[in-house]
């Protein structure tokens, strides 16, 4: 969850043409999977998809899913500075998690998968992961659903020398073949 204090600020409201005092709040907001679900029942856009940028007021929005925090002017939500927003920006990008993976190996091919919530809930449920993890910071949430999808599909364990060493026979097994020697 982060802690975020947005400092008082006065708007000008061009419909009504006149200035909006928003007073100083101090709000929590979470990055969940929950927040995200919010938001698209809202846009019916992917909130994943990075091949189209998002606009302001869905940033906005998606800041306004995040809050926990009740009774909140929705004005506040335009009084955010540079600093709260890079606030915010790292605290969606933190793993809030030790675990890594080692993506050396994997090779992504083909066409990337969009993810929604809907398709992060049937991870979930094929998982058995309880639906209170759905308000868990999300990038630990994914970790979790990895984890899980890699722990069920074990790769079979070959070190690396023994790896490489399969690849070299291989390869020279070609050369012989193609240039017609012995070795």
């Amino acid at each position: 969850m982060l802690h975020l204090l947005i400092p008082e600020r006065d708007l000008w409201d061009p419909v009504r043409e006149i200035f909006i005092h928003v007073d100083e709040v101090s709000i929590d907001l979470e990055h969940s999977l929950a927040a995200v679900s919010k938001w698209e029942a809202k846009w019916h856009i992917p909130f994943h998809d990075d091949r189209k940028e998002k606009t302001f007021e869905q940033n906005i929005d998606y800041i306004r899913c995040m809050c926990l925090t009740k009774g909140v002017d929705p004005n506040l939500f335009y009084c955010i500075t540079e600093e709260n927003v890079k606030e915010i920006m790292d605290y969606i990008g933190d793993s809030n998690t030790a675990t890594w993976f080692n993506d050396t190996n994997k090779r992504r091919t083909g066409k990337r998968e969009i993810i929604t919530a809907e398709i992060i809930y049937y991870w979930m449920t094929t998982y058995n992961i309880p639906s209170e993890y759905e308000h868990w910071h999300l990038n630990k949430l994914m970790t979790l659903l990895r984890v899980c999808a890699e722990k069920n599909n074990p790769d079979k364990k070959k070190t690396k020398g023994v790896d490489m060493a399969a690849q070299r026979r291989a390869l020279n097994a070609a050369r012989r073949q193609k240039y017609k020697t012995r070795g």
